[in-house]
């Protein structure tokens, strides 16, 4: 397996592969038998699969350093093309899902990848091109205006990732003042952060007219490729948490307070769980790294000698530095069959969920990389999200090695931020229902909308005095809501089906295992809820999908 500095993806140029295309395109149109139409959807797949690498490649250098000029020039030129090798796409796309072959080609290669093609076939339009450039732009501005952020506290300077720790810190004085310095940049920003917003709303808004959608809300559904559930589903969801969590939650957050000694949890004190602090990993990076080693090879599954694969190929990142983007994320290169992570170490115990998450996706992304269809090699975003979350909870077992005599409580706090996790979620999603169903809201609006949602699904927040939060600001710090419009409900979905997973360890850890690994290879090839039911998982919509977890939990948590 080649090292990560030596993959490679060659700059295409848009008249190479418009060549390609029209190749391909000829080469279906011609095709006499069973065999040649075989032959013309793996060519293209093979195309598909070069594409996504180099679009990786570029997306992940930027995100690398944002402040590079060159990985900069390489972004704006994939946003410029991305949406011109899209239209090549679905014009390909279209022909597939329409053609008198269709359910021979569905036995071939699966009836999941024509639901795809469909979504994708209805989310595009050669006349919004210009305008997904334009989101485009606008989505690298908020991703470099956050990465350029230099956040003065105790005579040095941070970025977010930097300054989190501080925001955990045991010393409550300390986490409100790094509060206040956090959401002080927010204050000073606030102009830029809702002239963006407002631009990508009533951008994606005409976007989805352009293409006959009622609003934007039809449109990102087709974008997220849900193809067996819908909104109402959603919403069935989303009341089934205020019905058995948000109440929980309550409860949650008055033991907290009683645990730390007050009367009551302030907006700064929701990530601290212990007078003495959160339990924290008992070494560097490199020191994490050699405990993983030993994690994976002890569970079992493939995962030792997956994860010896990505050390030894290079294909982590996960230092926080200066000019680096925020967040986490897997990513991948299909032409080599290997994933990647991206992440920001900042010595908390979210260095060892973040890291054990991202692991979780690439995981299943090399698992499945047999898939014979690039569509396949990772399921849609909310069956993902089971993968990532479900091996959080699996590698339990194993916490002793990263907080030695603190798992036990690293874990109680991690079920608890779980569940209240929960509500959060929701609450991204509802938002965004409500903000792209009146695009022409002004920001105060939007800000008053998020307001209604604190109120609906966490009541007992309580911001004080910080800057920005109190006005209804806390959602412009969650990078989704402006880069992956709706991609938040997915990690509800999967967390209530991880915690299925959870749950079932308890009482079989082997079984839970190669349920787990069985999910992880089977890739995209089915949809959401197929899959979930394939792995002994009750899908989130049914009636009664939260109770047991809850009970467990409180089980667990002795309330």
């Amino acid at each position: 397996m080649p090292k990560f500095a030596e993959i490679e993806a060659p700059t295409p140029t848009f008249e190479a592969v418009a060549a390609d295309y029209q190749r391909l395109n000829e080469l279906w149109d011609n095709s006499g038998s069973d065999d040649e139409r075989r032959l013309a959807v793996r060519q293209w797949d093979d195309l598909c699969r070069q594409l996504a690498t180099w679009e990786n490649l570029v997306d992940l250098h930027f995100n690398q350093d944002t402040a590079n000029p060159e990985y900069k020039q390489a972004r704006e030129f994939c946003d410029e093309l991305r949406p011109k090798l899209t239209e090549l796409a679905v014009g390909l796309k279209r022909k597939l899902v329409n053609s008198p072959q269709r359910p021979q080609l569905e036995a071939d290669f699966g009836q999941q990848a024509f639901a795809l093609w469909e979504a994708d076939v209805l989310a595009f339009d050669p006349r919004i091109e210009d305008d997904l450039v334009r989101e485009a732009k606008l989505e690298a501005e908020y991703t470099d205006l956050q990465a350029s952020a230099k956040l003065e506290f105790q005579g040095d300077t941070y970025n977010f990732a930097g300054l989190a720790k501080f925001r955990v810190d045991a010393d409550r004085q300390v986490r409100y003042d790094a509060n206040r310095v956090n959401w002080q940049w927010f204050t000073d920003h606030r102009d830029q952060l809702d002239r963006i917003y407002d631009e990508q709303v009533k951008l994606r808004d005409s976007m989805a007219k352009k293409l006959g959608f009622d609003d934007f809300i039809g449109l990102a559904y087709k974008r997220m490729k849900r193809v067996d559930y819908n909104q109402t589903d959603v919403e069935r969801f989303r009341a089934a948490v205020r019905e058995d969590v948000v109440p929980l939650a309550t409860e949650l957050r008055r033991r907290q307070a009683a645990a730390l000694g007050i009367d009551r949890v302030m907006y700064w004190d929701e990530g601290v769980f212990d007078p003495a602090g959160n339990p924290q990993p008992g070494g560097d990076h490199d020191w994490m790294i050699q405990r993983a080693k030993e994690m994976f090879h002890a569970m079992g599954g493939g995962l030792g000698a997956f994860f010896e694969l990505m050390v030894d190929c290079d294909l982590m990142d996960l230092k926080n530095r200066k000019g680096k983007a925020g967040g986490g994320f897997c990513t991948d290169f299909p032409s080599y069959g290997l994933p990647y992570i991206f992440a920001n170490f900042n010595g908390t115990k979210g260095d060892v969920e973040v890291f054990t998450h991202e692991i979780g996706h690439a995981f299943q992304g090399y698992s499945s990389r047999a898939q014979p269809l690039n569509d396949y090699l990772f399921p849609t975003y909310e069956s993902c999200e089971i993968h990532s979350m479900g091996l959080e909870f699996l590698t339990w077992p194993h916490m002793e090695k990263f907080f030695g005599d603190d798992a036990e409580r690293f874990r109680k706090i991690h079920l608890t931020q779980s569940l209240l996790f929960l509500p959060y979620g929701v609450a991204v999603d509802h938002f965004q229902h409500l903000v792209y169903a009146r695009p022409t809201a002004t920001p105060a609006e939007r800000h008053a909308m998020w307001r209604e949602m604190e109120q609906m699904y966490l009541p007992s927040r309580d911001a004080g005095d910080l800057p920005h939060v109190p006005m209804g600001g806390q959602w412009q710090l969650q990078r989704h809501i402006y880069l992956s419009p709706f991609y938040y409900i997915d990690y509800t979905l999967a967390l209530t089906c991880a915690l299925q997973f959870w749950v079932r360890s308890r009482d079989n850890m082997a079984a839970a295992m190669e349920a787990y690994v069985a999910l992880c290879r089977r890739g995209g090839e089915a949809p959401f809820r197929q899959l979930a039911e394939s792995a002994g998982l009750v899908p989130p919509f049914e009636a009664g999908c939260l109770s047991n977890v809850v009970q467990q939990a409180k089980e667990f948590l002795g309330i």
